[in-house]
């Protein structure tokens, strides 16, 4: 009898401590659930190098996040002006940007209403960015594009704040042609049935939009004044010199002088967290070998490269790493300075 009693007393203790164990460990789980971060990052329009490797950089990021417990996701977005408007909103938290158009952001310069609070996590890419017609349309150099029916971008991509002043160096305005709006894949094909007779293209080098225009094109790079382009280099931060080496497209015999009318970075709002962006920085600079994998434009995640000011100030989580791996080298730049 003795027995029967302690043989129920001991089920009924074994069942309280399983009964613990399975709350616990449901408390454990739900803990683990609230704690789980979901992270934005902001690309473009498919058909341009930033819908790619702003995919890249999100699931190399997602994919070695260890014990961070975060998902991070790539969202395509209309480009750069958008990201920079939704940062601020909070409804991204990481984005791939144009530094020209962000240093006008930053100080609430062009159709910017006011200051935007963006900040770099890293430079990125050149945005090497060119103007590609049809060998047989005629247009061999910018100042032909007056009378004529151009691709300028997607609406809404702010495209205009580095178009203008490289059009206002050749003489040209937004008035001499007709501007059309369309992505960098539709140019393409309104390159292909002659709706348009020229496309302003571009991002890291190879671009996707380009390589498939020479692709099922005869296309003509038509060239930037040397005249201009110093005039650009002298007046403006995020304009440079870059060279794409003959053979990157499909009929491109000789080197092409180009420009980086803005390079690509990586941008986040300024007020995110110190941490989200410090480990953020971390991870995606220790795997960017896995981003290189995707997209070549992962190159430009070295030492010498990331930390390039182009006129908007770092994050301070950003600086943090830099300066714990010994690459950052001053203090954060000021938006107001003159560059």
């Amino acid at each position: 009898m003795n027995l029967r009693k302690n043989s129920k007393r001991i089920n009924c203790i074994c069942l309280v401590i399983l009964g613990l164990i399975v709350s616990l460990g449901l408390v454990a789980s739900s803990a683990s659930a609230q704690k789980r971060k979901f992270l934005s990052v902001g690309t473009a329009p498919p058909g341009g190098a930033f819908f790619v490797v702003g995919g890249a950089i999100a699931q190399v990021v997602s994919q070695h996040t260890g014990d961070l417990n975060w998902e991070v996701s790539a969202e395509a977005t209309k480009g750069t002006q958008e990201n920079i408007r939704r940062l601020a909103k909070g409804e991204l938290e990481f984005a791939l940007a144009n530094a020209a158009i962000s240093y006008f952001a930053v100080r609430g310069e062009g159709a910017w209403r006011g200051e935007q609070p963006i900040q770099v996590v890293m430079t990125l890419a050149p945005n090497v960015a060119l103007f590609i017609t049809s060998q047989s349309s005629g247009v061999k150099k910018i100042s032909d594009l007056k009378g004529k029916r151009v691709v300028v971008g997607p609406a809404g991509a702010g495209f205009e704040y580095f178009l203008e002043p490289i059009l206002g160096a050749h003489g040209v305005s937004y008035e001499d042609f007709t501007p059309l709006h369309n992505t960098q894949a539709g140019a393409v094909d309104m390159l292909a049935d002659g709706s348009a007779a020229a496309a302003f293209l571009g991002g890291a080098v190879p671009t996707a939009s380009i390589t498939r225009a020479a692709a099922s094109q005869n296309i003509f790079f038509i060239p930037f004044d040397d005249a201009a382009k110093q005039e650009l280099f002298a007046n403006y931060p995020f304009f440079n010199a870059v060279v794409i080496p003959s053979g990157t497209y499909r009929g491109q015999d000789d080197a092409f002088n180009g420009m980086n009318v803005g390079a690509m970075h990586l941008i986040t709002a300024a007020d995110v967290d110190e941490e989200t962006v410090y480990q953020f920085t971390k991870v995606l600079y220790e795997q960017r070998p896995e981003v290189v994998k995707i997209h070549p434009a992962g190159r430009a995640i070295n030492p010498k490269n990331i930390v390039k000011d182009t006129g908007t100030p770092f994050h301070p989580g950003a600086i943090r790493y830099y300066k714990e791996i010994g690459i950052w080298s001053g203090p954060a730049p000021s938006k107001s300075s003159d560059n």
